[in-house]
């Protein structure tokens, strides 16, 4: 399956898989930034993307800056709808204690297409004889 991304700037980066295998594809900040702790922005990528029908885009956390750094992605996964056409943004927030540099090139986020099961809503009642059940939170213990 090919995806077409478009690059607004110079300093826009198509995004790629940093290894073979890789769920994600690394996606880069075209601008610079610096996030205070506590803080969040909308960091550009200066990137466009076309996604295939059926598909949707997730924008995921970096591991090593969420271990390293304390700085994720605010609304992980932050999904990219197939008929979205405007610039990819990723919303990042710095739960560090130092101000965090962003500079044009750093990967900042990863970005999975997946494809979307459309569903038909209808109202009803819900069979609640499972195994859970209504169990909610830590119904199923720690261990």
């Amino acid at each position: 399956m090919t995806v077409t991304f478009q690059r607004l700037n110079e300093r826009a980066q198509v995004p790629r898989y940093a290894h073979p295998g890789d769920a994600g594809l690394d996606l880069a900040a075209s601008e610079a930034y610096t996030l205070e702790p506590g803080a969040w922005a909308a960091v550009s990528t200066g990137l466009k993307v076309s996604l295939p029908a059926g598909t949707e885009a997730q924008v995921r956390p970096r591991s090593g800056l969420a271990a390293r750094y304390g700085v994720t992605v605010l609304n992980a996964p932050g999904t990219i709808d197939e008929g979205y056409r405007g610039e990819l943004k990723v919303l990042l927030i710095n739960h560090g204690r130092e101000p965090f540099h962003i500079e044009p090139g750093m990967r900042i986020a990863q970005l999975v297409v997946a494809p979307v099961l459309r569903v038909e809503p209808v109202e009803g009642p819900v069979d609640e004889a499972t195994a859970r059940g209504t169990g909610g939170f830590g119904s199923s213990g720690e261990r």
